[in-house]
């Protein structure tokens, strides 16, 4: 008899449901994971729940264990956290990472999971792939000693790269954001926090993660002169306006993407995914993580808890998901 998990599927945009999904027997290179705790990723996964998804992107956007297609159904989510109940001997019984939709349990590629270090909690390694966008996005930015650096929106990932930033020496960091119930988290990281209009401006770099074109055009008022932004938002099918006269090009300034689906040409000569992810695990083990983490549901309760989210009737950075005994069966 095949064993049955169960999986969220989004059916439709704007809705979604748990599904049975039926689980095959582990090959010779696989393992079985039983699933733990989950996150929910608010930028994309919004996005993605909305149906805000270009066609164009279609592609690009596929997580590594998506089923389904865009706008829906599909099964989509890339932070998991689980153990290993079936597999090779080194992996056996281990907790680990893998980018997977939330789902109770399931079969993946040996290579596909990362074990979790003993020195971070299997409830905050869901944080590893935000951190993972960060790590990316500091490959990228190249910030150097002395360097006076902004980051423009503290949501799930801007506050991931202020964190990271914050272990940086010498170095003037601010976290940037609308809301000012966000100083508290900015605090718990340890970096300082100003609303747009109080921002220090002169920064070297300023990495923009609000996903909006005010806090875009805010990012580039805040550089000096040659200063550059290194954009992390993804706007989906969404246009954002840029002054891009004005003193844009007396000042030299400089716009660069940054995306966590390739490894920064920076280090993608000697570093791949799996070391990128492997220096997000280890930096957790930091508990001042925990600050991203704002909320927590039980699985069963994903149909309902999203629309929330994706509405930002819910707030929330990481809304982390639990899953108890009992989920999935023989």
């Amino acid at each position: 008899m095949s064993r049955l998990a169960q999986a969220f599927w989004i059916t439709s945009p704007g809705r979604g449901e748990i599904r049975e999904v039926a689980l095959p027997v582990p090959g010779e290179d696989e393992v079985l994971v039983r699933a733990q705790w989950s996150g929910v990723s608010r930028g994309t996964e919004s996005l993605v729940f909305r149906g805000e998804v270009p066609a164009s992107q279609y592609g690009a956007m596929r997580a590594p264990f998506q089923e389904g297609d865009f706008p829906g159904p599909v099964k989509y989510g890339y932070l998991g956290v689980g153990v290993v109940e079936e597999g090779p001997a080194p992996l056996l019984g281990r907790t680990v990472f893998c980018l997977h939709p939330h789902q109770t349990r399931y079969v993946v590629p040996a290579s596909a999971v990362i074990p979790v270090p003993d020195t971070v909690p299997a409830a905050r390694a869901v944080l590893a792939g935000t951190v993972e966008t960060a790590v990316n996005a500091l490959w990228d930015a190249a910030p150097l000693l002395g360097d006076r650096i902004a980051v423009v929106g503290a949501g799930m990932v801007g506050c991931a790269v202020a964190a990271v930033l914050a272990r940086y020496p010498a170095l003037r960091v601010q976290l940037v954001d609308t809301d000012p119930a966000r100083a508290a988290t900015a605090e718990a990281l340890g970096v300082p926090f100003a609303l747009p209009g109080e921002a220090l401006d002169g920064c070297d770099l300023v990495v923009h993660a609000s996903a909006t074109g005010a806090g875009l055009t805010r990012a580039l008022e805040l550089l000096a002169p040659e200063g550059t932004v290194i954009e992390l938002s993804w706007y989906g099918d969404r246009q954002v306006s840029l002054p891009l006269g004005e003193a844009f090009h007396s000042r030299r300034l400089v716009v660069r993407s940054s995306q966590v689906g390739a490894v920064s040409p920076a280090r993608r000569a000697r570093r791949g995914f799996a070391d990128r992810l492997a220096l997000a695990l280890d930096l957790l083990a930091d508990p001042a993580f925990d600050a991203l983490i704002t909320g927590e549901s039980a699985f069963e309760n994903l149909p309902q808890i999203m629309p929330g989210l994706a509405s930002g009737a819910l707030p929330a950075l990481c809304h982390r998901i639990r899953y108890g005994d009992g989920a999935d069966r023989e």
